[in-house]
């Protein structure tokens, strides 16, 4: 696989793939296209992509675990993750990798079982320690280059989305993740 290949043109079977049990997301730049608005009180809004949230959820009902690791606080967040089911939710995180290290601690999880998607330069550390990074199509250049694969869309535009989608096709499990919309 060579760095920064898109994700469109890796084969479905590849050994990564298969081989994830976590998939651990960026934020701001990920789950959302990276624009923070404010009110005039301290009242934050986020954007989420609702095709994320739907591949999320396969994921997750497909038995792979989903965290997400950002170096912000917000409210909005952890209401998208409770709407979501995800529980595990490290924010705050000034190192990344240190953040990784604690789910690898936590889950027993080896780092190659890990992937993880991110957008900017604070998540080139926990790129380096994981099994499958992943860069979102308008990343920082230096995280597209530390990445194993990037999504041919934006990070808060289905990026999270086709990474899903890539991940259960991989395994074998798409058709039965969709099979009860058919």
């Amino acid at each position: 696989m060579k760095q920064g290949q898109k994700i469109a043109d890796i084969a479905e079977n590849t050994d990564k793939l298969k081989r994830i049990k976590l998939l651990a997301l960026d934020v701001d730049g990920v789950l959302t296209n990276g624009g923070i608005i404010y009110s005039n009180g301290d009242q934050e809004t986020k954007v989420f992509n609702v095709k994320d949230g739907l591949g999320i959820r396969l994921l997750m009902a497909s038995g792979i675990k989903v965290c997400v690791i950002t170096g912000r606080r917000s409210k909005a967040l952890y209401h998208r993750c409770s709407d979501l089911g995800i529980t595990d939710v490290y924010d705050d995180v000034s190192d990344k990798a240190e953040a990784i290290n604690l789910i690898l601690e936590q889950t027993g999880f080896s780092a190659e079982e890990i992937a993880f998607v991110g957008d900017d330069l604070p998540d080139l550390s926990i790129m380096k320690r994981v099994g499958l990074p992943i860069a979102v199509a308008d990343a920082h250049r230096a995280v597209v280059e530390s990445a194993d694969m990037v999504t041919s869309v934006k990070g808060g535009m289905g990026a999270v989305r086709e990474v899903c989608e890539t991940i259960l096709k991989a395994q074998g499990v798409w058709e039965k993740a969709v099979e009860h919309f058919l």
